[in-house]
C-alpha cells in the first residue's frame, strides 16, 4: 500500500539517489541547452519535495510535496518534474489501480504545461511509464512503469538528433527513471545495499565536449507568480511569442514559470501584467553552448532584469534577487561544472549569501572567491575587466582592483538632477577618473537619467558618461566613477 509513510520514504530515496548520480545526469545534458545542470536541478527539486513530505500531516503528504516541488523547482527539468509530481498528487494513489491512473494523468498534465513539447525527452519517458503501468498491486505497477520508462529512455537518441549526435540519452528522462526506480524499490520493500547505484546510461563516447544544441535564446528566466488562471493563459501566449522552452506549472493562483528569451525585460514585464512575480531568476545561456567543465564561472547577483542583462553581456552568469537575497542553492546551481568560481555581490546582504555559497562550493573542491563589491556599479567595473583566458589569480586581482577603485554615490528626491552632478563633482575630485556610470532607478522620473548624462557631458566633456535605464530598484540614481 502506498501510504503516507511510503510516500515519504520514496521522496527521500529519490532525492538521495539523484544526489548520488547527479553528475552522471549532468554529463548527459545536451538538450535543450547543454548547460550540464539537469541532474543538479532534478536533485534540488526532489529535495524540496522530500523535505515537505517529511513534516506534513499524513493526509496532506501528497499535496505538501507537490506544492513544495513546484515552489522549489530548478530549471526546465525541475519544473516538469514538479508538474509530474503534482499530477500524481492530484489522485493521491494508494493502490496499484489508482497509481496507474495517476501516472497517466501526470504525463498528460506535464505535456500540457510545456509550450512546445518535443519527443525524445522527459515527457516521452513519462508517457511511456504511464502506458506500461499495469498490474494488480502497487509493487507490480511501479516496477512495470519503471521498466517502461527505462526502455523509452534508451530509445530517446533515435527520436532526437541532438542526443544521437552526442551519443547520450535524454538527461531529464534519465532523472525520471531514477525517481521511478526509487519508488519501485520502496514499494517492493527492498533495502539498497552499500553497492547500490541508480541506473543511468553512460555516454557512448565519454562526456560530450563538442556537441551543441541548436542556437537558441540568450537567457533563461524563471519566477514564481501569484495570478489567477485567466491571466496565466494570456501570459502563456505572450511568453510563447517572446521565446522558447516555455513551461508553466502550478494552480490555485500560484505558478512557476520557466522560459528562454532574448528580452529579459519583456518576459518580466509580462509577469507584472499577469500578477505578482517573485523569486525572479535569470541565467545567461550563450556560454552554455560552449561546455565549460573544469573552466571558470563568474556568478553575479542582480536586482533587476536590466542589470542581469548587462552582467550577462560581460560573460557573467546572473542570479536574480527580488525582495530578498538569492538562495545559496541558486548560486551553487549557477556555477555549473566550473572548477574556478568568482562570486560578485551587489550589496552587503547578498555578500553574506555568497560567502555561504562559497563555503559549500569549496567543500566540493572548487576554487572560489567573493569579490569585495558593495554596489552594482562596482560589480559592472569588475566584470568589465574580466578575462577568462588569463590565470585565475590574475583575473581575480584585476576584478578586485576595478571594484574597489570605483567610488559610488546615490542621488534621489525632487532635486536628484542637481544632486547627481554635485555627487559626480565630489567623486571626480578624489583622483584621476575617466568614466562615470549612472544606473537609473526602475521608478525614477522619466527623463531624469537622460538629463543627468547630458549635464555630465556638458560639464566634463573629457570624461565619458554612460547611463542605463531601469537598472536598479527604486526611484534614485546609482552613480559610479572610475
Amino acid at each position: 500500500m502506498l501510504d503516507a509513510a511510503a510516500v515519504r520514504r520514496w521522496c527521500r530515496a529519490a532525492a538521495d539517489d539523484l544526489h548520488q548520480v547527479r553528475a552522471a545526469i549532468d554529463a548527459l545534458n545536451v538538450f535543450p541547452v547543454p548547460d550540464a545542470d539537469t541532474g543538479t536541478n532534478l536533485h534540488l527539486t526532489m529535495v524540496a519535495a522530500a523535505d515537505a513530505a517529511a513534516t506534513a500531516e499524513p493526509d496532506a503528504t501528497w499535496s505538501a510535496l507537490a506544492r513544495a516541488a513546484m515552489l522549489g523547482a530548478h530549471g526546465n527539468s525541475g519544473v516538469i518534474l514538479s508538474q509530474l509530481l503534482r499530477g500524481v498528487a492530484e489522485h493521491a494513489p494508494t493502490d496499484g489501480a489508482s497509481l496507474a491512473i495517476a501516472l497517466d494523468h501526470a504525463a498528460a498534465v506535464a505535456y500540457a504545461a510545456v509550450g512546445d513539447p518535443v519527443e525524445g525527452t522527459m515527457l516521452t519517458v513519462a508517457q511511456a511509464a504511464a502506458a506500461a503501468a499495469t498490474g494488480t498491486d502497487v509493487a507490480t505497477v511501479v516496477a512495470a512503469a519503471a521498466d517502461g520508462a527505462w526502455q523509452a529512455l534508451l530509445a530517446t537518441p533515435g527520436q532526437l538528433p541532438t542526443l544521437a549526435e552526442a551519443g547520450v540519452v535524454d538527461a531529464g528522462g534519465a532523472g525520471l527513471v531514477v525517481v521511478l526506480d526509487a519508488l519501485a524499490r520502496v514499494c517492493s520493500g527492498a533495502t539498497p545495499t552499500a553497492e547500490h547505484r541508480p541506473r543511468v546510461p553512460a555516454p557512448e563516447h565519454g562526456v560530450p565536449t563538442g556537441v551543441a544544441a541548436p542556437r537558441g535564446c540568450a537567457y533563461e528566466v524563471m519566477y514564481l507568480l501569484d495570478a489567477d488562471d485567466g491571466a496565466v493563459a494570456a501570459l502563456r501566449e505572450r511568453l510563447a511569442e517572446l521565446g522558447d522552452s516555455l513551461v508553466v506549472v502550478g494552480g490555485d493562483d500560484v505558478w512557476n514559470v520557466h522560459v528562454h528569451v532574448d528580452d529579459v525585460g519583456a518576459a518580466v514585464e509580462a509577469a507584472f501584467a499577469a500578477g505578482r512575480p517573485h523569486r525572479v531568476r535569470v541565467t545567461y545561456l550563450p556560454d552554455a553552448h560552449q561546455p565549460r567543465p573544469g573552466g571558470r564561472c563568474v556568478v553575479a547577483v542582480a536586482a533587476t532584469a536590466r542589470l542581469a542583462e548587462l552582467y550577462g553581456r560581460c560573460g557573467a552568469v546572473p542570479v536574480m534577487r527580488s525582495e530578498a537575497s538569492p538562495d545559496v542553492a541558486d548560486v551553487c546551481t549557477a556555477v555549473g561544472g566550473a572548477a574556478e568560481v568568482v562570486l560578485v555581490p551587489d550589496a552587503a546582504p547578498s555578500a553574506v549569501v555568497l560567502d555561504s555559497a562559497a563555503e559549500r562550493l569549496r567543500a566540493d573542491g572548487l576554487r572560489v572567491a567573493v569579490l569585495p563589491v558593495r554596489a552594482a556599479v562596482q560589480a559592472l567595473a569588475a566584470l568589465a575587466v574580466h578575462q577568462p583566458e588569463r590565470p585565475y589569480d590574475d583575473d581575480l586581482v584585476a576584478m578586485t582592483t576595478a571594484a574597489v577603485g570605483t567610488a559610488y554615490a546615490e542621488a534621489g528626491g525632487p532635486d536628484a538632477r542637481r544632486q547627481a552632478v554635485e555627487e559626480v563633482r565630489r567623486l571626480l575630485a578624489g583622483g584621476d577618473r575617466e568614466l562615470v556610470t549612472v544606473l537609473g532607478g526602475c521608478d525614477a522620473p522619466a527623463g531624469l537619467l537622460e538629463g543627468v548624462t547630458a549635464d555630465l557631458a556638458a560639464t566634463w566633456p573629457e570624461v565619458e558618461a554612460v547611463g542605463y535605464e531601469h537598472a536598479v530598484p527604486g526611484g534614485s540614481l546609482l552613480i559610479g566613477v572610475e
